[in-house]
Order: C-alpha cells, then structure tokens, then sequence
C-alpha cells in the first residue's frame, strides 16, 4: 500500500450540519459547478417524525454557501433522501419526502419552474431517468434503523414474510407503478430454515447499467438478534429470472458491467474479500484479497480503472480512504479521518466517498472537525 495523503477542503461548515448520503447516488451536476446536500440542525440521535432536512445545492464557483431548495420529512442518516441529479437533465434533481400518509418522491427543477410529486419514494434510479425501483422505506427503519425513514407504520409489520410487499417498478413521468417482486418470492426460492418466524425486508436495490436487471439484499434477524442475515440476489426489471446469489454475508457492491457484480462477501473457500461475480452463475472469483482487505463502501471511477472505497473504524477511531489501480493492483490511501466517540450505530458518519463525472474528484461525508460536514479532495494527480 502506498500512503499518499491528500488535501481535503471542507465545502460545508456550521452551524449546520450537513451530508450527502449513500455512495451510489450522482451529487455532482454534468457541469461539475453544483454539488448537492442535506442540511440539518442535528447530529446526535435519530430522525424524528417531524424533523426536517433541507435539500439544497452548494455553488463551487461561487461563495460556496449551502442554497436551500426545499425540505423533507423522509430522510434517515445513512442514505439521506436518496437525493440524486435526475439522469438525463441538467438542472433536475429527485429527493423523497413524506406528505400525509405516505411516502412520496419530488422531481423538482433546481431553477424552480417545475415540480413533480411521485406516489412512491425512489430507492434507484435507471440511467435514462424514465424509471425507478422503490422499496417500504417503513419496514426497512424497523429492521435497520438509519436506512429507511420514521413516521409512518409499515402497513405489513405483523407479517414476517409479505406476498404484497417488496420491490416496485415506477414510471417517472406518469408515476404508475406496480408491485414486481415479493419478499414471499425471495424467501420462496432460497428458503434457509434460520428465516421461519422472522421478520424479513429487502434493501439496497441496484439497476446494472443498461437497466435491465437489478440486485437487492435480502435480510432478516439471526437468532440472537444482534445482527442479521444476507442473501444477494438479482433479476430483470419486470421481477422475473430471480437468481440468488451463493455467496455468504454479502455487504457493499456495485455493478462492474451488465454481466459482473463487485461485492464484499464471504465464501467457505477464500473467506471475507471482494469477489467478482457471474451474473446468473456460481462463478465467484476473489479481487485481490491481500491487498484489499476490508469491506467499504465502494465505487468505479468513470473511466472504470479506479476503485474508490473506505472502511469502517479502526482501533484508533478513524477511517481511511483509498483508491486501488484494478489494472495495475495498486492501492493507495489518500487520507484517513478521525471519529469522535458518539458517532456509532444508526448515528455514524461513514465517508460513502463519491466520484465527479470527469473522475478526478471525490466528495466525503465526515466529522473529524467535531460536526458532521462534506469535503472534496482532488486525486486527479493519482489517476493520472
């Protein structure tokens, strides 16, 4: 490993707090000017009902100050709103929020000439922006919290295994939507004996990239109840040809190609690493398990050659930060951030580092300066 500590510049400051989210998600605009953001008044517990988080944009050719858009009542810690640039606009953005009783998501023109309210929340986006998975948001903050959004029950609670809930397919311009996959489906087709009795949700949808198919997680509770259960699975947009993955634990992944899945995972063979796999196959091969040695939040630069991630903490409470030279099997750690106490669970602040367009820029969530802010850092000197 080569330590080669960048400079990181803070964008965001108090009295505020603020943060992107999930790692997955497009935050800067195609012009590389506008960065997205949730601003807060909180830091140290969970999301309330009623709690606000602003949505806004941050102007890096200008004064650089937080600009509020608009606010939501569907947000949780770890993945924000699922706040994104709408793929195929330059000036649209698409957030979730809650309005009555129900989870909604808003398609909303940052120059304030349009807004769309969508009857269901977005969970992913397809990369033409026509369509969206959604997920029960409810469920998910009852067996994770930080993941899905307080405030409302989720309709299926008293069920363990719901044959009308799970994935929804939803048109972006019309808002129709339907139910394409059950957590029934799922359960139905791997059946492990450890599920009987046990509440089980499904989270962290991904379309490939040519949108045909896509992949979830699959949880519920180990018996202790201190942790839970994964499957991976993937299948078309329509719910069809559900194939499950043979991996165990599965964490953090990404689509490589419409083919190939990078995931952290685990197998009797080779033990925890990152393991690329055989969409609709049982071939799992490890990446580079001497080098890469830890689960992380994990993404491809543009041009598909840098694989940026981090860690969780370590002894000394900080986080590190890397990018690994597939072709070249080079890891370098470009910063490392300390966490102060206070910041665990539902409440922890993981730097879900996130790529510009152009790949020589990354932004991360952080509070090594005391509140919980968003700083950029070039790298464009490494992947040269």
């Amino acid at each position: 490993m080569i330590k080669r500590h960048l400079e990181s510049t803070a964008i965001t400051s108090g009295p505020y707090h603020h943060f992107f989210g999930y790692y997955d998600k497009e935050q800067w605009d195609p012009s590389g000017r506008f960065l997205l953001a949730h601003q807060v008044d909180f830091m140290d517990r969970s999301p309330g009902p009623e709690d606000q988080a602003r949505i806004g944009i941050i102007d890096t050719c200008g004064c650089g100050r937080f600009q509020a858009l608009a606010a939501t009542k569907a947000w949780c810690w770890q993945q924000g709103s699922m706040l994104q640039w709408l793929p195929g606009t330059d000036a649209q953005i698409i957030y979730n929020d809650r309005i009555g009783d129900r989870f909604v998501s808003v398609i909303m023109d940052i120059r304030g000439v349009r807004r769309q309210v969508l009857p269901r929340p977005v969970y992913t986006v397809r990369k033409d922006g026509r369509r969206a998975l959604s997920l029960n948001f409810s469920r998910i903050a009852v067996g994770r919290p930080g993941y899905g959004y307080n405030g409302l029950r989720d309709p299926w609670r008293h069920e363990f295994c719901p044959v009308d809930d799970g994935v929804y397919d939803m048109d972006l311009r019309s808002g129709d939507h339907r139910l394409i996959l059950s957590v029934a489906d799922v359960a139905d087709r791997h059946g492990d004996p450890s599920m009987q009795g046990r509440m089980q949700w499904l989270n962290h949808l991904l379309y490939n990239p040519s949108g045909t198919r896509f992949t979830a997680l699959h949880y519920w509770p180990t018996s202790d109840k201190r942790s839970f259960h994964t499957k991976l699975l993937t299948a078309n947009t329509d719910g069809s040809d559900l194939f499950v993955s043979s991996v165990q634990n599965p964490s953090h992944f990404m689509w490589l190609n419409d083919r190939q899945i990078l995931v952290w995972a685990t197998t009797e063979r080779h033990g925890a690493a990152y393991y690329l796999l055989e969409d609709r196959t049982d071939d799992k091969t490890p990446v580079d398990k001497k080098t890469l040695t830890k689960d992380g939040h994990c993404s491809m630069s543009p041009q598909g050659r840098w694989l940026l991630t981090d860690e969780y903490l370590d002894h000394s409470r900080s986080r590190p930060l890397y990018l690994y030279d597939m072709q070249e099997a080079r890891l370098f750690e470009i910063g490392r951030f300390h966490s102060p106490f206070g910041f665990r669970g539902e409440l922890r602040c993981d730097l879900h580092p996130r790529w510009n367009r152009d790949g020589r820029m990354v932004c991360f969530d952080s509070v090594h300066d005391g509140s919980r802010q968003m700083y950029v850092m070039d790298v464009s000197d490494v992947v040269a």
